[in-house]
């Protein structure tokens, strides 16, 4: 059985208001009703609603076609949004009994040229708008590749124009800044070779092949019926530059369909590169935050070589809390509360009903889906805000049912989504413009790599959570598909200002996107090594011209007059690479020294292969210490460490080939130490 759902044309993000109209009768049986402009007052009257919710959405004003109800659901059974609708009511009912405090994200239209100058900004390019030359905009610039510098063009171009429009300022051309003869120029793509972790073009080799643990869920029941089609993932290329050209008159398909059968969803292999792989946890903050520039010019880049728009909202406020459990801003709340657990990076009342849903309700039969008692929800909720931080909360009085509840109401209560509401109109977009799973995925990916460290971290907590509650639908009869339809509402709707109820426009494909979320979530927070080749460069480029700024400026000209020039060096500037005292020895070509702070050995030279593993690195230190080190340090997990050079800090893959990555980065340092929780 297949369900489809025809294209609007927009991007129509699903909402909801507490004083939304009731729920149309019959709504399980279809959507909506067919709405031709040329119908009577009241079709205009539903169309200009669904202009009102598309220009909230998409800052597009032109309305969008109509949405026919038989075309959205002729291929769907009776019961395949059932759960979706019955979350939805749940979710009405538990707004109007005032358990749930309203949070209002405001909308400001942005002006013409606005989005352009946000997106720069976002994307670590303020220096095109204020016209100062800074080192960090030029570093980031020079490691572009084609594709992600003509999205950089297309939307600076955008910008200027409007300036120019508006008489402003002066700007600078687009020319003084890519190098170009052509303001526009066209790009096509070409059969890219493979670029490693360092950066460097080399030939390519036959890669090695890895199956990732995303696929472990099949063990779950996920693979029932036909055996599904196995596909290929590189992260060594950008996904953008992967894609062909496509033809002016290629279409979208009107008509998208969703199996909801989990072996309808294909198995991916990862190409494990001789770098191995790197989660978003094993790159230092400073890193991941040049991560997150990147993701957002290739996700911008894959788009536009897909043909489709990346649309995004403009929050203008969010109003919220700056104290209690529900309703606060989950930067605050973890600032809250790593005043009681430092460095901890989900809220500890998230981990908490994750916990103890965990230890006693995973094979509670219809989870999530079953809801609990209203008034007791509310109850606890009122209670957990006023005891929770005094540790006097009795959890032995909570039911499985209520603390699912709970959970979810944390979800739909953050003033802003979980999902940023900058980006809602995307994750909607890659499902309804783009047909193959594979892209899907790869958007989705992007999409993830975007999210700020605490929006992203709790998704991964609350995401591993219900992968285990997939795993035990033998028990608690809660399949893939049911867990995707009943946290999407949760996920996908949101309080807003002119929020109107639309969910039936986006049911089964915000479903999908929770789908995809779930089953994949071990690829999604996988950093690309593409990004990670990019960061090197960045670093790379950032340490020339400090270099550069080094000796060309008069202070330091005077200390190298000096005689006393080699006890007496310059103060290091800001943003400068550390290089390891070891560097500056007669250490042969290959042998790299190993530091290990924490065990009785603290030090060991190793001369490297081309067939040395980091693992046997950990396994040649743990030998050598099996008996001084103490007991605390055997019992902890060791990772090898990649620090300084032209990387933050790298925790490596156990599989990662060290001369391929010494080679990558001659000037690091080797640490060995705990991963970072």
């Amino acid at each position: 059985m297949t369900m489809e759902m025809k294209d609007s044309g927009s991007v129509v993000l699903t909402a909801y208001h507490p004083h939304s109209p009731a729920r149309i009768p019959g709504m399980e049986q279809s959507f909506v009703q067919d709405i031709a402009p040329s119908h009577s007052p009241t079709s205009r009257k539903s169309l200009s609603r669904y202009r009102r919710i598309n220009r909230m959405l998409s800052n597009d004003s032109a309305p969008p076609p109509a949405f026919s109800r038989s075309n959205s659901q002729a291929s769907m059974d009776s019961t395949s949004m059932e759960d979706f609708w019955c979350e939805v009511e749940s979710i009405k009912e538990s707004s109007e009994d005032g358990s749930e405090e309203a949070t209002l994200l405001e909308f400001k239209p942005a002006d013409e040229g606005e989005l352009e100058a946000e997106w720069l900004q976002d994307v670590g390019l303020s220096t095109l708008i204020s016209g100062a030359e800074e080192e960090d905009g030029q570093a980031l610039l020079s490691t572009l590749t084609r594709t992600q510098a003509a999205a950089v063009q297309k939307r600076y171009n955008t910008y200027t124009q409007t300036l120019r429009k508006k008489n402003k300022h002066t700007v600078r051309d687009v020319r003084d800044i890519f190098g170009t003869s052509d303001s526009s120029p066209t790009f096509e793509t070409v059969p890219v070779s493979p670029v490693p972790s360092n950066g460097i073009q080399l030939p390519v080799q036959k890669p090695v092949w890895k199956s990732v643990s995303s696929n472990s869920c099949l063990d779950c029941g996920l693979d029932k019926g036909s055996p599904s089609v196995t596909e290929e993932l590189s992260y060594e290329v950008s996904f953008s530059e992967s894609i062909t050209v496509l033809p002016k008159t290629q279409e979208w398909p009107k008509n998208q369909r969703f199996k909801k059968e989990d072996s309808a969803l294909p198995k991916f292999i990862v190409r494990k590169s001789r770098f191995g792989l790197t989660e978003v946890g094993d790159l230092s903050p400073e890193d991941m935050k040049k991560i997150r520039y990147l993701s957002l010019i290739e996700l911008t880049a894959f788009y536009d070589a897909l043909g489709v728009e990346l649309k995004r909202n403009r929050a203008e406020r969010v109003r919220g809390r700056e104290n209690g459990l529900f309703g606060v801003p989950l930067n605050i709340l973890l600032e809250n509360d790593q005043k009681k657990v430092p460095g901890i990076k989900v809220p500890l009342i998230f981990q908490k009903l994750l916990l103890k849903l965990e230890e006693t309700g995973l094979e509670t039969e219809g989870i999530l889906r079953v809801p609990g008692s209203a008034s007791r929800v509310k109850n606890l909720h009122q209670e957990l805000e006023a005891k929770f931080y005094e540790d006097t909360f009795d959890w032995d009085q909570v039911r499985n049912n209520d603390a699912a509840g709970l959970l979810k109401m944390f979800i739909r209560e953050l003033p802003s989504p979980l999902f940023t509401v900058e980006y809602l109109p995307a994750f909607i977009t890659l499902v309804e413009k783009i047909s193959k799973i594979k892209l899907q995925l790869q958007a989705l990916h992007l999409l993830i790599m975007l999210l700020p460290e605490a929006n992203r971290d709790t998704a991964k907590a609350f995401l591993q959570f219900l992968k285990k509650v997939v795993a035990h639908e033998g028990k608690n009869k809660m399949n893939l598909w049911n867990v995707s339809m009943i946290v999407a509402p949760n996920l996908f709707i949101y309080k807003g200002k002119r929020a109107n109820q639309q969910e039936m426009q986006a049911a089964a494909t915000t479903a999908h996107i929770v789908r995809l979320l779930i089953r994949y979530q071990d690829i999604l927070w996988t950093v690309p090594s593409f990004l990670i080749s990019q960061v090197r460069k960045m670093n790379e480029a950032a340490m020339n011209n400090s270099k550069r700024q080094l000796m060309f400026d008069k202070g330091v000209r005077k200390l190298l007059r000096r005689k006393t020039m080699e006890r007496e060096r310059p103060e290091r500037p800001e943003g400068a690479v550390t290089f390891p005292p070891y560097l500056q020895s007669d250490i042969p070509e290959g042998v790299i020294r190993v530091y290990a702070p924490l065990h009785s050995k603290v030090s060991m030279a190793i001369q490297l292969t081309s067939q040395t593993k980091a693992k046997d690195i950990l396994a040649r230190f743990h030998c050598e210490n099996s008996r001084g080190s103490s007991q605390n340090v055997r019992g902890q997990i060791q990772s090898l460490h990649e620090i300084g050079g032209n990387i933050g800090q790298h925790c490596l893959d156990p599989d990662a080939y060290m001369l391929d990555v010494y080679r990558a980065n001659p000037q690091a340092e080797w640490v060995i130490k705990p991963k970072a929780s």
